[in-house]
């Protein structure tokens, strides 16, 4: 949906232009935004100059943890919002995803490599965007008076060092794991089935669209057993105080939490039912979910791992149905930094020790491909309003871009004191960042709701009003500043 009162685009003629630095998620997107209303874009990608722990290809956008944009669903949950919220603000990431999904029941999956082609072929393509393949290691000269840091999770050792030396600060740290990639043609499906949980559909789906992998209790606990015994990669010595974050846990560290930790969480056995035995219930159940376009790939879901690789197939061979898996790539380990964004940013993302400088994606303390992509539009839509000397209202607080960005700048609670537990934490877009309705949804002739029904109905209030709010903000009249 374009925009109603942004002004006549200029053509980039006489336009200075915006560097964005990085050619992730977030920097891909803050430079589509910036060169369709007309901002000249310097996009600084270090690959294939100085490649990452985790990245194989040199293309823009690529994904390397999951393939997964999660759920798709506007109406009962935050991260559909926030794709709806997308799509209605013209955002290069998602036109990509929906253009190269896979079947994923409830969720937005994507052919990985599809996707990142497509996201890199529109940015070359367009004319008003330039795309170096360099590192930038140190500050952004000072005559970039207008610059956009995405550079992510992975920033190079050399920029972070200079971005802590002018904040004063520590980034704040933790370890994200990338979870293996499995050949379907691997995977004995005498033992496993498709089935999503609770035969739940999703976009270009069939409501049968994981492989599952059943475990007994005996399986069950002889598995939790090789995952904490088995040989873990080492941990180096700057990393030793890095805390996970709780939403991408490695499988070996939710096991070591409690033995019956899995079978709550990735493993947990609710809503599916094996065809090759109904009346039996699993204990336990192993999840894949298609990982490209041809079907000739799955990912083990929320098998996160920082085992070492002869140990994962070792391990995951004792799961029914993979015994004789291949792995087209194994799991990894990787320490993401993301900085005390409320205590060091301003409510448009700026660095407050220098203006000239804009953070966006996963670097701000954001969770999630969606929500590093979010961050990255907003940054360009400030960015080019700074440009053409507009004043931008931010997304109000109702919406999942605007409940997103709050938590950015100042959505939650300092500790108490110096050295106490962290405070500001990454996190995904979730209903709980929202503000409150005024009031509570009624069921017919005002009934009062209860249980789940109330918290379906609160869902799905909370997503109508973000959507309905969100106009507003697109449609907003610019103002000179």
């Amino acid at each position: 949906m374009p925009d109603t009162f942004w002004p006549d685009r200029p053509n980039g003629d006489n336009v200075a232009p915006v560097h964005v630095v990085g050619g992730g998620l977030a920097g891909s997107e803050a430079s589509w935004q910036l060169a369709t209303r007309g901002i000249p874009v310097v996009l600084h990608e270090m690959r294939p100059v100085r490649g990452t722990e985790a990245h194989l290809t040199d293309g823009l956008a690529e994904l390397v943890c999951s393939n997964s944009f999660r759920s798709d669903d506007p109406q009962g949950n935050a991260v559909g919002v926030l794709h709806a919220e997308m799509r209605r603000a013209g955002s290069l990431i998602l036109k990509a995803a929906d253009a190269n999904q896979v079947p994923a029941g409830g969720a937005l999956a994507v052919d990985r490599e599809g996707f990142s082609r497509a996201v890199t072929a529109a940015l070359e393509a367009h004319p008003l965007i330039e795309i170096r393949r360099e590192e930038i290691t140190g500050l952004p000269p000072a005559e970039w008076d207008n610059v956009i840091l995405a550079t992510g999770p992975l920033t190079s050792p050399a920029l972070a060092e200079a971005i802590l030396g002018l904040t004063g600060e520590s980034a704040l740290a933790f370890f994200d794991a990338i979870a293996p990639i499995v050949h379907f043609d691997s995977i004995d499906m005498g033992k496993a089935w498709f089935q999503s949980r609770y035969d739940k559909a999703g976009p270009g789906g069939t409501g049968a669209d994981y492989i599952n992998c059943p475990m007994d209790e005996a399986q069950y606990n002889a598995f939790v057993d090789a995952l904490i015994s088995g040989d873990k990669a080492p941990v180096r010595d700057f990393e030793a105080k890095t805390p996970y974050f709780d939403g991408c846990l490695p499988i070996e560290v939710m096991a070591e939490r409690g033995r019956e930790t899995l079978r709550f969480g990735p493993m947990k056995p609710v809503g599916l039912t094996n065809p090759h035995a109904p009346d039996v219930k699993a204990y336990a159940i192993v999840q894949l979910r298609q990982d490209n376009k041809l079907g000739t790939l799955y990912n083990m879901v929320g098998f996160q791992t920082k085992l070492r690789h002869g140990e994962q197939a070792r391990v995951f061979r004792t799961i029914p149905g993979l015994e004789n898996a291949e792995f087209a790539r194994l799991g990894g380990l990787h320490r993401n930094t993301y900085l005390n964004s409320p205590r060091l940013l301003d409510g448009t993302l700026r660095l407050k020790a220098d203006p000239r400088l804009r953070f966006a994606g996963q670097i701000t303390g954001c969770e999630g491909y969606v929500e590093s992509a979010a961050v990255g539009l907003m940054a360009g839509r400030f960015a080019a309003a700074e440009r053409l000397g507009l004043d931008v209202p931010l997304p109000p607080l109702t919406t999942a871009h605007g409940a997103l960005l709050a938590h950015i700048t100042g959505g939650h609670i300092e500790a108490e004191a110096e050295g106490g537990p962290r405070s500001f934490q990454p996190m995904n877009v979730n209903f709980g960042l929202f503000p409150p309705l005024a009031e509570a949804p009624k069921g017919e002739g005002g009934k009062r709701l209860r249980g789940a029904e109330k918290t379906l109905a609160k869902k799905k209030a909370l997503a109508a009003r973000a959507l309905a709010d969100i106009l507003t903000w697109l449609d907003s009249p610019q103002q000179a500043a």
